[in-house]
């Protein structure tokens, strides 16, 4: 049985199968006490848990990705973004993809630590390096833990190149450190931009900044020389896909460069959630939905294979390029790929060396 949940992307706590492991008994916490006097269940507070990771920099050889290394400040995310890909991996936890990725997060405040660590090892080679890549680095808990800010501090430091995707305008306080990377061409944003629709936002998407506040950031970013982008992704087919050429006009005016956007992904556990979210918000379209994301993924509720998992396949995904490169044309947002300097690195003098004495 599906609920809304105040504030919450997902309406479903179920347990992953994937890894064969045990569901999980009733213990009369907070995950227990789904009854309340209007029938509906109580809010769910968000607790964080420290991880002490061996290592930060997360590496793939992935073909259709534009980066082979990324850091990952926390794991989970209390923007609840019922659509997010990275829900499944909370699995690897015995916890849901559900409620509990929203909700049981995990914080590794010695990220930056590990990072000057692994820029001094010997044979280093100097890329890009991605934030916001699988959880967003500006979740509402990075206001107090601000480990993406002292990963910042770390890679301006040695003057090494990083690119960053979020959907929160919390970036514009680390714009004092992005704007002179920026200025010697190691610095670059992403800002994720879904619906203009505030109505669509506050389900879909229901602890991130507004719509609005994003498209402040976009321009916060621009005036101070950061080479920015808006993604939207994902586009969902009769719910948000009808707003392609409005995001982009009121992100070209806002000083987006250049564009980015993505058929909607529903990878393992992803799908069921989705699906009951479509049956709670839209049960007038949610046969339409899972039918057209169906024909962009083969006959399938998701499609993992590279290349096509990022395009989708047949009418409907032609159907979405050509109406985003013709608005992208029409707002000028056909910037070319930034390409950032890799020739500025200098390693830190060691891991405990002058970047932590």
């Amino acid at each position: 049985m599906s609920h809304k949940r105040a504030s919450r992307g997902a309406t479903l706590n179920t347990e992953s199968a994937r890894f064969n492991l045990p569901a999980r008994e009733e213990d009369g916490d907070w995950l227990d006490n789904r009854d309340s006097i209007d029938g509906a269940p109580p809010p769910v507070r968000t607790n964080v848990t420290i991880e002490t990771p061996r290592t930060i920099l997360a590496r793939n050889t992935s073909p259709d990705i534009p980066f082979d290394r990324s850091i990952n400040p926390y794991r989970g995310c209390e923007h609840g973004c019922i659509y997010c890909f990275a829900r499944p991996t909370h699995a690897y936890h015995d916890l849901s993809p559900g409620i509990d990725f929203e909700t049981r997060l995990f914080a590794k405040p010695i990220a930056a630590e590990l990072l000057a660590a692994e820029l001094c090892k010997p044979g280093y080679v100097c890329k890009p390096i991605a934030l916001g890549t699988n959880t967003d680095p500006y979740q509402p808990i990075e206001r107090e833990w601000r480990i993406t800010r002292a990963c910042i501090e770390v890679l301006a430091a040695t003057r090494h190149p990083l690119t960053i995707t979020t959907k929160s305008d919390r970036i514009m306080r680390d714009i004092d450190l992005l704007a002179p990377m920026a200025a010697q061409g190691l610095a670059a944003a992403m800002v994720s931009i879904t619906t203009l629709d505030p109505r669509i936002a506050m389900t879909l998407e229901p602890r991130a900044p507004t719509p609005e506040k994003r498209l402040k950031a976009i321009a916060a970013l621009a005036a101070a020389g950061i080479p920015t982008f808006v993604s939207l992704s994902p586009i969902i087919p009769a719910i948000t896909d009808h707003e392609i050429e409005h995001i982009l006009a009121r992100a070209a005016d806002a000083g987006a460069q250049a564009a980015f956007f993505l058929p909607v992904r529903l990878p393992h556990e992803v799908a069921p959630l989705f699906r009951a979210w479509l049956d709670t918000h839209f049960p007038d379209r949610a046969a339409k939905v899972m039918a057209t994301i169906r024909s962009l993924r083969g006959g399938r509720d998701n499609d993992p294979n590279f290349g096509s998992r990022m395009q989708g396949q047949g009418p409907w995904a032609e159907l979405l390029r050509t109406r985003f490169q013709i608005a992208c044309r029409k707002y000028g947002l056909n910037g070319d790929r930034v390409r950032l300097r890799t020739d500025l690195f200098r390693p830190p003098a060691g891991a405990q060396g002058e970047l932590f004495g």
